[in-house]
């Protein structure tokens, strides 16, 4: 059993002076007058990482994945959805076996020095061909022998799609009867299109602002639907390159907490990035012609630019960055600082800077 003494992050976003005694789960937490000035966050969870430390989700072997995480692990990921992007069929298959295989051949004691992959995140193929960002033109539209094959990954937990291709809507729901959830993204949907995808179903809207239809007085289109109160939580790249500090403020003061969703974007600049390589530009990854291509920087980056640039309490930051993406995906075992969840938290000083990590209970080394 280990005790740590610090500002706790609660579930609702505050903080509070306490000790957490845990093993491979949470056994206790008690509130003190006086802990320290150590942070423990709930380990941050990122829903769409193409890549990073030269490995690049579209080409890796299982054992590259499983590398990756443990990677992930060391700049305080505690768990992950490996992403694939748009590509044709056959291939996507194969990133899914690797993926798959990732899952099933993990060791459980290697688990503990690792970030758990929860699944596979598709970000298309069923996206918008106005809307490609730095994705290759090979998207399609969901349904018939393409949809049946994506249908038929087992490992595949989140995806992302554009609800205003042809019989989109009805693909949503067989995809939510399958136990995936759908994120809106990489669309050009008018603000109608976009709301019928959350009637149906859809439950986030991918790096909001990037890949969508531009916001108009006259036509506000996706992006209002990603800002107006809903049960679909809109995800942000918070690198302040792929959005704006100003904008990423606007989100926060109109979704708050509940509705946000940190994610990184990540992609390995060594290997292709969708239309071509990628290269380090202006603080993101670019392609050739200044195409974003993702970002560069880690889950706790990210919280750190919330809470330094955009007014955020670093509780309420952990709720974007743990809390909701488990809440998203369904892994209820993880992503709050509560007895009896899974022990994977963080340990940051007062600068925000990376003291520990603790996955399964065990401290990372």
């Amino acid at each position: 059993m280990t005790t740590l003494s610090g500002m706790i992050a609660r579930p609702d976003g505050t903080l509070a002076s306490g000790k957490i005694s845990f093993g491979a789960k949470i056994d206790s937490i008690e509130q003190v007058s006086q802990s320290g000035g150590d942070l423990i966050l709930p380990g941050l969870i990122d829903l769409q990482v193409n890549g990073s430390h030269g490995i690049d989700v579209m080409s890796a072997t299982a054992a590259q994945i499983a590398a990756l995480g443990r990677h992930l692990a060391k700049e305080g990921t505690t768990a992950w959805l490996p992403t694939g992007i748009t590509a044709p069929i056959d291939r996507i298959e194969r990133v899914h076996d690797a993926i798959a295989d990732a899952m099933d051949e993990s060791d459980p004691d290697a688990q503990c020095n690792s970030a758990t992959i929860l699944g596979m995140h598709l970000e298309g193929p069923f996206i918008s061909p106005a809307r490609l960002g730095a994705h290759p033109p090979l998207n399609l539209e969901p349904h018939s022998d393409a949809l049946e094959r994506v249908l038929a990954m087992r490992a595949l937990r989140l995806i992302t799609l554009a609800p205003e291709l042809p019989r989109a809507v009805d693909a949503i729901g067989r995809f939510i009867a399958r136990g995936v959830t759908v994120s809106i993204g990489h669309s050009n949907a008018t603000l109608e299109e976009a709301n019928d995808g959350i009637a149906a179903g859809a439950r986030m809207f991918t790096h909001l602002f990037n890949a969508m239809r531009p916001m108009h007085h006259r036509d506000p289109g996706v992006i209002a639907a990603a800002l107006a109160p809903s049960s679909a939580m809109a995800a942000l790249i918070p690198d302040e390159v792929h959005v704006h500090p100003e904008l990423l403020r606007l989100a926060y003061r109109v979704r708050g907490k509940d509705g946000l969703i940190l994610v990184t974007d990540k992609v390995a600049l060594a290997e292709t990035a969708g239309r071509g390589r990628a290269q380090v530009k202006g603080g993101a990854a670019r392609l050739a012609d200044g195409t974003l291509a993702g970002s560069v920087i880690s889950m706790l980056d990210g919280v750190r630019v919330m809470i330094e640039r955009c007014g955020v309490g670093a509780g309420e930051a952990a709720v974007m960055a743990a809390s909701n993406p488990a809440r998203l995906i369904g892994a209820a075992d993880r992503g709050r600082l509560e007895i009896g969840m899974r022990a994977d938290l963080l340990i940051l000083n007062a600068k925000l800077e990376l003291k520990a990590v603790y996955i399964g209970g065990r401290e990372l080394r």
